[in-house]
């Protein structure tokens, strides 16, 4: 059993997907080609907003986000501490500070009322600006966008939704990828929409971003590729990878409804014994990850292995935790509910063409 089965897929789309790279390779535009621009119109149209911007990978995406905001030195960020690291990783490569904020008890993501305080305390502490909110999609489902983006306009905060693993879920009728100033995602090959390398997308519906994200992407370019207006980046989705996620995005509203159906049966077998995730009324998930939460963690996955299902943790160090962080002064205990997930969480296989009985 796999705990995502891309063999699956590909052999579901091969035909297609084989025929999409065989026309790249007849028409030799590995960068930029017309794929690219093909795949932008897509992911735009799929998502409900003006600009979709792919890049080169899904944490390009967020530093294409902090160049566009001008997140500096002195900048304070808010985000979770219970995500992956490029979610954090990418303040600090820009010279801010990460705030950390701990997690909802119920859906995992980040929590508003932390939030809230965490930013009341920075302004009171008046060392740092605060500048910016990343909220994540944390295992496919989207952040509490009602609640927080009420708070970024309360503080004058820019909010950026890390969609990362929540593309294909939403809030009503507002899609992940839609939500705040401006988002991203990532096509890793694990992604619920992934290519078969590196890949990511920004989506906004500024005009401004916009074109800040599409100069930045390529060395900061002006209207001519050699009049260099800004210092940017080499962050360009290859050809290739567009022609692939072309034929996995016309495929991918199956998968997500193959993913639900996946999922309510993971809950109808296990919600009497196991903690299991919650989606809030009115939101779909995407189910990037199915997770479950127990303390006696260890000794479960072990079973699980006995049976041949594979289980993975996702994640089992937080970021205040993290040695890259240390210099910060967070403490054991500083976010007692993001602490309790990552001593208590692991994941069952979830993927587009998985069947639970």
């Amino acid at each position: 059993m796999q705990f995502i089965d891309l063999a699956a897929q590909y052999k579901h789309l091969q035909t297609k997907i084989d025929a999409r790279i065989k026309r790249v390779l007849e028409h030799g535009k590995y960068i930029m080609g017309p794929e690219v621009q093909e795949l932008e119109e897509k992911l735009a149209e799929y998502v409900g907003v003006k600009h979709a911007i792919t890049c080169a990978n899904g944490t390009d995406a967020l530093q294409l986000t902090m160049m566009v905001f001008g997140i500096k030195a002195g900048d304070a960020v808010f985000c979770p501490t219970f995500t992956f690291f490029a979610t954090a990783e990418v303040i600090s490569f820009a010279g801010a500070t990460p705030i950390f904020v701990d997690s909802d008890e119920a859906t995992f993501n980040i929590c508003p009322n932390d939030l809230e305080r965490q930013i009341q305390q920075t302004i009171a502490e008046g060392k740092l600006t605060p500048r910016a909110i990343i909220a994540v999609d944390l295992f496919g489902l989207p952040a509490n966008y009602p609640e927080l983006e009420p708070i970024a306009n309360k503080y004058n905060l820019k909010l950026i939704e890390d969609a990362a693993q929540g593309f294909g879920g939403a809030i009503n009728d507002r899609k992940a990828g839609s939500f705040g100033d401006i988002a991203t995602t990532s096509f890793f090959p694990a992604k619920p929409l992934g290519c078969y390398g590196d890949g990511g997308a920004v989506f906004t519906n500024n005009d401004e971003y916009a074109e800040l994200v599409r100069s930045y992407r390529v060395h900061g370019k002006g209207s001519d590729k050699y009049d260099n207006v800004r210092i940017g980046m080499n962050s360009r989705l290859d050809t290739i990878q567009a022609a692939i996620l072309l034929e996995k995005l016309v495929e991918f509203p199956t998968e997500l409804i193959n993913r639900n159906i996946a999922a309510d049966a993971y809950e109808k077998q296990l919600s009497k014994t196991n903690k299991t995730p919650q989606v809030p009324e009115g939101y779909l998930s995407a189910w990037a990850q199915y997770t479950l939460l127990d303390v006696n963690r260890d000794a479960i996955m072990a079973e699980y292995k006995t049976k041949g299902v594979p289980t993975v943790i996702y994640y089992g160090t937080c970021m205040h935790q993290q040695t890259a962080f240390s210099d910060l002064g967070y403490r054991d205990g500083d976010f007692p509910v993001a602490e309790t997930l990552a001593k208590s969480v692991f994941s069952l296989p979830m993927h587009g063409y998985i069947c639970v009985k």
